[in-house]
């Protein structure tokens, strides 16, 4: 990806407190993400996600993430928490993601076996764009484990994030590498799960804009 003028969106996912999430936004991130699906740790209840969607700033998008949840339950999330971006990472189909009215991600596991961007694409052509993480299918993210990032396919037709394993020590190598159109974390950032760490997440904020600002570029965003 040609990196003149870009700033790579960062998302922090799996909030549980109010607290973290008014300070998230205030060190810049894109996107705050709310996890629904029962295997996590860091599920809440959508009231719990209504209550801690009022700390969000302007402009920050409020993303909910799901994995095999029922039609009922996703449509119970998105009436009472208000979404802008939805995030499957189950077996959910392109019927099934689309059925909401909203723009969604698709996480793909990039275990031992790469999916052909073709067939991503074929797959889920109502998607906004891939999640690219490093669980199994089925799983939901924060399992603090990486993958190859060289393996990711370079002729994607629509924009990807990257997850799995990022942490603010390793997190300016994964962009400069991958080059991804966002970057999502959850357990990097985290002193326990669904708990983050302010600290933790400045770096992490920091070590991007420091990745985005690399004379690699052709004209830094810094």
């Amino acid at each position: 990806m040609n990196r003149t003028l870009f700033r790579t969106r960062i998302k922090f996912c799996g909030f549980t407190r109010p607290g973290d999430v008014r300070l998230a936004c205030e060190l810049g991130v894109d996107g705050i993400g709310f996890v629904f699906s029962a295997r996590s740790p860091r599920r809440i209840a959508p009231e719990e996600a209504r209550a801690m969607r009022q700390a969000l700033a302007p402009l920050v998008d409020a993303v909910a993430l799901f994995a095999d949840n029922s039609l009922d339950e996703v449509r119970d999330v998105v009436r009472q928490v208000r979404p802008s971006l939805l995030q499957f990472h189950g077996s959910e189909d392109d019927a099934f993601c689309r059925s909401f009215g909203l723009p969604y991600l698709k996480a793909v596991p990039m275990g031992d076996e790469i999916q052909a961007p073709h067939y991503l694409q074929l797959r889920w052509p109502g998607a906004a764009g891939f999640l690219l993480d490093s669980h199994v299918q089925g799983g939901q993210g924060g399992t603090g484990k990486t993958f190859d990032w060289t393996r990711i396919p370079r002729d994607l037709q629509k924009p990807y994030a990257l997850a799995g394993g990022l942490t603010p020590e390793n997190v300016f190598d994964a962009v400069i590498t991958a080059t991804p159109w966002a970057v999502d974390v959850s357990s990097g950032i985290e002193s326990a799960p669904g708990i983050k760490d302010g600290d933790r997440m400045r770096r992490f904020v920091e070590e991007v804009r420091r990745a985005d600002c690399h004379t690699d570029s052709a004209v830094p965003v810094c």
